[in-house]
């Protein structure tokens, strides 16, 4: 071969090799509203997982910690015929994109990934339409948490509450001795996930489910919400001042410095005590919402992908579905985030006790038929009943309806379409 023909071969060669790199290679836009300390560490953590494949990761980040910004953006960029190649979306929502036809079909990714094998049921059902997976689950969040600053307590020589009767003795404690009982974020879906938590308290998980999951009308307007209205008012006089428009992750600062004893918050709230370097059992307690132990209000975070026009794109999103099932993802996204791996393959050794007893209670509640949805973090009813659902709960916290009037304005926001 002379010299001409071997720097031909050469040419060819690398022409070949850098168009094999450019087909695999892809930009992988990821809406998503995961913007506080241990979240914005974990979508490093997925980035750094693409970019290993050959990938390029666009972040496209809306702030917001209940999504609602974030979802007014997508439908933006969805109308425009400009959708993001993957997005945040969970629950009902997930089916309702899935039948505007616009969600690619990732049953391929996931057969070749064994997904219905290492998944429990309630997780595989909520990421598929018509039986394809159109979406990948990140995580199993705990939402009726109640964490706790024993220091609080001690100095106020109040007992952490079990129940909700138990309640307004240790708040009152808590408050003559100089501390805010509840730190909490005046924000709509902030208020809907103590309500949630009242309703759960007060009521059971079988009746949670006939008022919350299946919008009962009768369980909607009976003595018992009547009651869980009453509890939250309850609640409410347990906030600071200036709790309006205060976002989730300062109010749990207000928790970890000290300034307040309690926060009722999905354990995404962990992620920010993990990051302030606070150690479950001696800094903070995770305890069951008062009223809720052996129950579990679950949040599952998941990633759907929209239909793209070249291969490239499309082998992006496989790219992205298998990173985020990967059990080096799972555990290394779900220790940062404070939430337990979808996976139900992933070893607990790394994590912590809140989310040991996080994984040992989902598998119990789940045998007991006491593992319930989350309306307010929108993985129970459609979109437009939980947003209508909402506007009653934050009506009420932020006025002087009655809890009388406001059952009748729950069941009439129920029938919201």
């Amino acid at each position: 071969m002379n010299c001409i023909q071997h720097k031909t071969k050469l040419a060819v060669a690398m022409a070949l090799s850098l168009a094999v790199f450019s087909a695999q290679a892809a930009e992988v836009e990821v809406l998503h509203w995961w913007t506080s300390g241990g979240e914005a560490k974990s979508v490093g953590e997925l980035k750094k997982l693409m970019q290993a494949k050959g990938d390029s990761w666009k972040d496209f980040a809306v702030s917001g910690g209940g999504g609602e910004n974030a979802m007014t953006v997508l439908k933006a960029r969805v109308v425009a015929g400009d959708a993001p190649t993957a997005a945040q979306i969970k629950g009902p929502s997930i089916q309702e994109w899935a039948n505007e036809g616009v969600l690619a079909n990732l049953s391929a990714v996931a057969k070749a990934g064994h997904w219905d094998a290492q998944l429990p049921p309630v997780v595989s059902s909520a990421m598929k339409y018509q039986g394809n997976y159109v979406a990948v689950p990140v995580n199993v969040h705990r939402v009726n948490w109640m964490w706790v600053n024993p220091a609080v307590f001690k100095k106020a020589g109040a007992t952490v509450p079990k129940t909700w009767a138990e309640f307004p003795a240790a708040a009152d404690k808590l408050q003559k001795a100089g501390f805010i009982p509840v730190a909490h974020g005046g924000q709509p879906w902030q208020d809907f996930t103590i309500f949630e938590s009242v309703v759960l308290g007060v009521g059971g998980a079988d009746f949670y489910k006939k008022s919350m999951v299946q919008l009962d009308q009768g369980a909607l307007q009976s003595a018992t919400m009547l009651k869980a209205f009453n509890t939250f008012r309850m609640v409410r006089k347990y906030v600071d001042k200036d709790f309006s428009g205060r976002d989730w992750n300062l109010a749990t600062q207000m928790v970890i410095q000290g300034k307040a004893g309690m926060q009722f918050m999905g354990d995404w709230a962990k992620g920010e005590f993990a990051a302030a370097g606070k150690k479950p059992g001696a800094d903070y307690l995770c305890v069951d919402a008062p009223g809720t132990k052996g129950d579990f209000t679950y949040n599952i975070d998941s990633f759907v992908m929209f239909k793209q026009k070249s291969a490239e794109a499309t082998k992006g999103q496989d790219d992205l579905a298998s990173a985020i099932m990967s059990p080096e993802f799972q555990e290394i996204f779900n220790l940062n985030k404070g939430s337990i791996p979808a996976r139900l393959d992933v070893k607990m050794d790394k994590f912590d006790d809140c989310a040991k007893k996080s994984h040992t209670d989902f598998i119990a509640s789940s045998k007991a038929g006491t593992l319930v949805p989350s309306i307010a973090h929108q993985m129970a009813v459609p979109a437009a009943t939980t947003g209508a659902i909402q506007d009653v709960v934050t009506q009420f916290f932020n006025s002087e309806m009655t809890s009388a009037q406001a059952v009748v304005k729950l069941a009439a926001a129920a029938r919201t379409k």
